[in-house]
């Protein structure tokens, strides 16, 4: 089993379905080698202008930031580093974009912020190459403004301590199997939650790796008090 979905498998034992009233979707999680679903569209993100400017993405995805949220390149020390590309979780985004190593592309950061991409239509599955993972990073999902997922970086990493070489960074796997989404949010509560490589709209999670299923809300992560170095 490649070490990702060990701690992968570890990290998600201990998902609690929040009492709310809303409606959640069964989401089924997983971190493979080769990253995204094979057939998924894969999009490398190196045409967005760097900034916080709302843009669209394949002309089907509107971006957009809050807070310090922006399009980056390289590092700022304190306040983001690139993702970690290894074990072929770049497969198919073209070069340099699957070349291991740190990220020399184009890629996303929540800074003390979020990023909302909002799809034109309604989706059941989403990938991304989530670097450096940290306990107060989440992912939630929504269906027309209601919320039916949320994720923390805990349940991707049981660590999840701002790792910023190959072992902090993982390509995670989100699909439904009884609902759809059409908008996904990263945010973090400290600096920094980085992303590059998202897929989606494909059913099904990458062949070849075990899958944990999920229901809908979960705990949000304790925020810690360390900075990226």
């Amino acid at each position: 089993m490649h070490w990702s979905m060990k701690k992968l498998l570890l990290s998600c034992c201990a998902t609690i379905a929040l009492s709310t009233g809303l409606m959640a979707a069964n989401f089924t999680l997983s971190s493979v080698n080769g990253g995204a679903a094979v057939g998924s569209p894969k999009l490398n993100l190196d045409n967005l202008a760097l900034g916080n400017s709302t843009q669209w993405i394949d002309g089907t995805i509107q971006v957009s930031f809050t807070g310090s949220g922006q399009v980056v390149q390289g590092a700022a020390s304190g306040y983001y580093a690139a993702p970690f590309v290894s074990g072929g979780n770049g497969t198919g985004f073209g070069s340099p974009d699957q070349a291991n190593g740190a990220d020399e592309t184009n890629y996303l950061s929540t800074g003390i912020g979020s990023i909302e991409f909002n799809f034109k239509y309604d989706q059941n599955y989403f990938g991304l190459l989530w670097g450096s993972v940290d306990n107060y990073n989440t992912l939630s999902f929504y269906s027309n403004n209601l919320l039916v997922g949320s994720f923390t970086g805990t349940q991707i990493w049981a660590s999840a301590n701002g790792n910023q070489g190959q072992q902090g960074t993982f390509y995670v796997n989100f699909s439904t199997s009884d609902g759809t989404f059409n908008k996904v949010v990263a945010s973090s509560t400290q600096y920094a939650f980085e992303l590059d490589n998202i897929a989606y709209n494909g059913r099904s999670v990458p062949d070849g790796g075990s899958t944990v299923a999920l229901l809908g809300l979960a705990l949000a992560g304790l925020a810690c008090v360390r900075r990226k170095a």
